[in-house]
């Protein structure tokens, strides 16, 4: 597995302008189109009783909000169920919900206190609510040095990247690896983080080796569809693209990388910035 082996000491204002603005951008469509780390792979909406097995990620809006509607139901019937209160939050989240499925996790977890998957799913709310100290306390809380889980390891990997400690967390992606050898979602991880930093060309290299992988799920692809568009490879982005969406859908992302990378104003905005940190 390719690890980078090093950066320049210096940049030149061109390139080091270039890597931060595309950083910018990267982080931009991260936000509002990825979730590679923040999200359940494993929830659909047959996992406690729903009606249909279609994986959360291939999910319409509309479809999205009635399966939330089942959810609901089924935790008012039964909020003490900590199967249900987890997968009622990670759909909550799914619909950018997040307040409401932290404090859904909040109670699970004051009901079980000791119970390492409800900790996990707490430390995954709390980070979804912008709390990355608190969920990273979670997490840890949730650990086991006996027993180490690698979901535990590559969620806290996740977070870290959020508050720009790249290091630490792909000490833990490396860890977590060690651990699961392989697993799509740990590479999909390490690879987004190489991206979030604006080394696209490390970043391609784990997405692509994570998208080879038998049990990688759409979104580990729709990452290296990111990443390749984010290089300019728009045509290829777009047939990746094509395999996990509608070609209606792909066209559309591909297009929307497009006017990101076009955006003159946000350029100028990262070269002002740039200019304004070597004063």
């Amino acid at each position: 597995m390719p690890i980078a082996t090093g950066k320049p000491a210096r940049l030149s204002s061109e390139r080091r302008t270039g890597r931060t603005a595309m950083r910018f951008v990267a982080v931009v469509l991260a936000a509002t189109a990825l979730s590679s780390c923040a999200k359940d792979r494993s929830l659909t909406t047959g996992s406690i009783g729903a009606q249909t097995q279609k994986p959360v990620e291939q999910m319409t809006a509309v479809e999205l909000e009635r399966a939330l509607a089942s959810y609901s139901k089924l935790y008012e019937k039964n909020p003490k169920d900590k199967r249900v209160a987890m997968a009622f939050a990670s759909m909550l989240r799914m619909n950018e919900r997040n307040e409401q499925a932290l404090a859904v996790m909040r109670k699970a977890a004051i009901d079980n206190p000791k119970d390492r998957d409800v900790l996990a799913a707490y430390g995954k709310a709390l980070a979804g609510a912008g709390q990355f100290s608190a969920a990273l306390d979670a997490l840890q809380r949730a650990e086991d040095p006996t027993q180490p889980d690698w979901r535990l390891l590559s969620a806290q990997g996740a977070i870290y990247d959020q508050t720009n400690r790249s290091d630490q967390a792909r000490q833990l992606y490396k860890k977590a690896l060690q651990l699961r050898p392989d697993e799509p979602t740990i590479l999909s991880n390490l690879g987004m983080s190489y991206l979030l930093e604006g080394d696209l060309k490390q970043a391609e290299t784990y997405l692509r080796q994570a998208s080879q992988q038998p049990a990688a799920d759409s979104r580990v692809r729709q990452n290296l569809a990111l990443v390749v568009g984010l290089q300019g490879r728009f045509d290829e982005a777009e047939q990746i693209a094509r395999r996990e969406l509608s070609p209606q859908q792909a066209e559309a992302n591909v297009a929307y990388l497009r006017r990101m990378l076009a955006q003159q104003n946000a350029w100028n905005l990262i070269k002002q910035e740039d200019k304004s940190k070597a004063q």
